[in-house]
């Protein structure tokens, strides 16, 4: 499985990716919306969490790759998650800070939600991130989903949760 936009592509996330994740995902500022960056074990979880999505949904965090390089970037892709009590489909985005404020997550996020409504046939997708993460509710807002509720976790941490449903999504374009 494998997509691309203008500038990226989009695809399977492998074991061979380890080592890009570790750049990625044991950076303290890339990882200050998490309780800490990741160790090793941290990065093959995750690794291990995307390869079951695969498995399990049939979708999942794909790679960001650059077309015009080939470096891998970092991720984007549906995941079903637990937000505040519901499972639903969640876009999620996780960008290396060196390419941070260049529109690929939003790019990337466009690529998924595409999927996500024509191909799954989810009537709504979902966006969740904390409170103080400005830039991911940014990449939200600007592919058109809206605050649709705040919550306080169990850790009481606040979080905004974004949705689109397949309708804004078609009339936006």
């Amino acid at each position: 499985m494998q997509f691309e936009t203008e500038r990226l592509i989009l695809r399977l996330i492998t074991q061979d990716d380890f080592d890009s994740w570790r750049s990625i995902l044991s950076d303290a500022e890339t990882m200050k919306h998490y309780p800490a960056p990741y160790d090793d074990v941290g990065v093959q979880r995750w690794i291990n969490w995307t390869l079951d999505n695969y498995d399990r949904y049939g979708f999942g965090l794909w790679a960001v790759i650059l077309k015009e390089s080939g470096e891998f970037i970092g991720d984007c892709g549906i995941t079903m998650q637990n937000i505040n009590g519901q499972t639903l489909p969640e876009i999620g985005y996780h960008i290396h800070k060196a390419h941070w404020r260049k529109g690929y997550a939003s790019e990337a996020a466009r690529c998924c939600m595409a999927y996500a409504f024509d191909t799954l046939g989810f009537p709504a997708v979902y966006s969740y991130m904390t409170d103080s993460n400005a830039a991911s509710y940014g990449v939200a807002l600007k592919n058109g989903m809206k605050l649709v509720e705040t919550y306080e976790d169990a850790s009481h941490v606040k979080h905004r949760v974004y949705a689109i449903t397949f309708q804004e999504w078609k009339d936006k374009d």
